[in-house]
């Protein structure tokens, strides 16, 4: 039987965009001090965009454009891990919660480099 959460786990679309909603969720907590201004706009644009690449690889043009907006994503999720590893050290406070959104951000990795793998093969042959 496929819930709803089962069938959002695997409609990466809508599981990258509410990550970037629970990111930006997780940043309204956050104290705007000079230090943490960066760490929030910088985790902000990599957060979000993880997702809006991917949607752009939806509507890729060919299977190489397809595997280069993977690509990107890839980048942008390890990019979103780096900077909520920063977050931790800026805010242990949160660390908890953090840590989910790191789970969650190193499971797109896997699962961005799986597809592209899957892709560049297919494209090489």
């Amino acid at each position: 039987m496929e819930t709803a959460e089962n069938k959002n786990k695997f409609d990466l679309e809508e599981r990258t965009a509410k990550f970037g909603e629970n990111v930006l969720r997780l940043l309204k907590q956050i104290s705007k001090t000079p230090e943490n201004i960066s760490l929030i706009n910088q985790l902000a644009r990599s957060a979000t965009s993880i997702g809006a690449n991917y949607c752009e690889a939806s509507e890729a043009e060919s299977k190489k454009d397809f595997s280069h907006k993977i690509a990107i994503s890839k980048k942008e999720s390890k990019e979103t891990g780096f900077w909520l590893r920063m977050l931790v050290s800026s805010e242990p406070k949160l660390k908890e919660e953090i840590e989910i959104l790191r789970k969650e951000v190193h499971e797109f990795n896997l699962i961005f480099g799986k597809i592209r793998r899957s892709c560049n093969k297919s494209i090489e042959n």
